[in-house]
């Protein structure tokens, strides 16, 4: 890299740095005002509210980090344009696509630190912050080391799994015991929901009965238990797809499919998360037909309104097509790439035309 490299990354990478501490500053912010209804209940209190939203800061990394490298790029790069800084380079020889280099190279940077983070950060420390969330509002909840959360309800013991992010597959154990030390049956589900106060709805359910002399089985697509369990200890067997890795995510799909079980909407999620990944170093390049031309002379606040509503328009559209490609059974990869590859496109044919 020359210096002209080294000058244009560096302001790229410096601009996005001070955008995303905004945004995670907003960001956190907003959740920590979204847990003031939960705190008084249980143990949770204020203390656990700021505990939770910095052990959620590394997921909002991950989440915000296509805009705020939009808008970084617009900015840093806007204020060498607004200095003729750029100007000058082009006048010098140096071509568009010479320029992209650097650029280009930074979105590189930033998507390799979304991985990073996505990966190996902030999995495990969501997947942590609920954990002690709902161990702080219900009290009577009590865990297995990290594999597993526990409840009684009478004469019922319910246990999720909760164990380690990429290897929790959101099964669901009811245990029902007759008498003080007597097991009556075992049913286990890979899916529970609540179906009217005081009811759950288990689906997919595989059930096992203990008479006296012999051991009964079954299958069932759905059975309603009654039970006065809080609904919020079934949140940690929720299987949320932002909260598992790459990995998690292939493991997951995988489990589906031997059971027979429709994994769409996690193939969507895992080829969406890889699509955003490419997407960081797309919307950096994104910036550069917008310095050269309509945005050259415009002030920060009008770069930075720009950035917010172009990266809130490509949100909104993923999230459409993703929507629409699980309600309309569209090919998983296809409904994952197709927004970051119109994007791409337009971006390289945008640079291609700019002089």
């Amino acid at each position: 890299m020359n210096t002209l490299d080294r000058y244009l990354y560096r302001t790229v990478m410096l601009y996005t740095v001070m955008v995303m501490a905004v945004l995670l500053t907003l960001g956190g912010l907003f959740l920590f005002i979204s847990q003031q209804g939960d705190i008084g209940t249980g143990d949770y209190g204020a203390g656990d509210a700021f505990l939770y939203t910095l052990l959620n800061l590394p997921q909002q990394v991950s989440e915000l980090l296509p805009i705020g490298a939009l808008i970084g790029a617009l900015m840093g790069l806007g204020q060498l344009a607004a200095g003729s800084e750029l100007v000058v380079t082009r006048a010098s020889g140096v071509s568009v696509w010479r320029i992209a280099w650097p650029v280009g190279l930074a979105g590189v940077t930033l998507s390799l630190a979304m991985y990073a983070i996505g990966e190996y950060v902030a999995p495990p420390l969501a997947q942590f912050a609920k954990r002690e969330k709902t161990t702080s509002k219900l009290a009577d909840v009590s865990f297995a080391g990290t594999s597993s959360a526990w409840v009684k309800d009478g004469n019922l013991i319910l246990r999720v799994q909760t164990g380690e992010v990429d290897q929790s597959f959101g099964g669901v154990s009811l245990f029902e015991l007759e008498g003080a030390n007597r097991l009556r049956s075992i049913k286990r589900a890979d899916r529970i929901s609540v179906a009217d106060p005081g009811r759950w709805r288990m689906h997919d359910v595989a059930t096992t009965t203990f008479g006296d002399d012999h051991v009964d089985s079954g299958v069932s697509k759905e059975v309603t238990v009654r039970s006065t369990i809080n609904p919020d200890f079934l949140s940690l067997a929720a299987t949320d797809p932002d909260l598992l890795t790459l990995a998690g995510l292939r493991s997951y799909i995988d489990h589906l499919r031997r059971n027979s079980l429709d994994p769409s909407v996690y193939e969507i999620g895992y080829w969406g998360r890889l699509a955003r990944i490419f997407a960081v170093i797309i919307v950096t390049l994104l910036a550069l037909p917008f310095v050269f031309g309509p945005l050259r002379t415009a002030g920060a606040g009008t770069r930075t309104v720009i950035g917010v509503m172009l990266g809130v328009v490509f949100f909104l559209i993923l999230r459409t097509v993703e929507n629409g490609g699980q309600l309309f059974g569209l090919n998983p990869v296809l409904v994952g790439w197709l927004p970051t590859a119109v994007l791409g496109l337009c971006t390289l044919a945008a640079i291609a035309r700019t002089r």
